[in-house]
């Protein structure tokens, strides 16, 4: 599972997911991007359920990058605690996603099968997506 070796703060605000992606919006690694839709956090276990199923599809015939690390850490206290007593100890580690952000990539494939590939990726996740291709630069 995906999580920092070393973190500055064990424990970070909620913060706020507002605005489009600025950074990560565009393909750049392989042919086929698969973009966010809409904000929310993908948990380190959702993005490595995605890698599994986009590498079980594409087998040995294309390339896969993650484009998104879960470097924020979510608190949770533990069960039948009473409230209060300061925030809970780390549970798990989400990345925070934006629309417009280019989640994962794949290269050496076929459109469809990039397509399927993403379709089942996309069932593992909370939020919605779509297929992004890459644009080629003028000049």
């Amino acid at each position: 599972m995906l999580e920092p070796r070393k973190v500055k703060w064990r424990r970070v605000h909620r913060g706020r997911r507002r605005g489009m992606a600025t950074k990560g919006s565009h393909v750049a690694f392989g042919s086929f991007g698969l973009k966010a839709l809409e904000p929310g956090w993908v948990t380190a276990r959702q993005i490595e359920s995605c890698r599994v199923a986009i590498i079980r599809k594409i087998r040995k015939h294309g390339r896969m990058w993650i484009r998104i690390f879960p470097d924020k850490p979510i608190t949770k206290k533990p069960a039948e605690v009473r409230m209060g007593k300061g925030k809970g100890a780390p549970d798990q580690w989400v990345a925070v996603v934006k629309p417009g952000k280019i989640m994962f990539e794949v290269e050496g494939v076929s459109r469809e099968l990039a397509a399927e590939a993403f379709r089942i990726a996309e069932y593992k996740l909370p939020i919605k997506t779509k297929l992004a291709e890459r644009r080629e630069q003028a000049g």
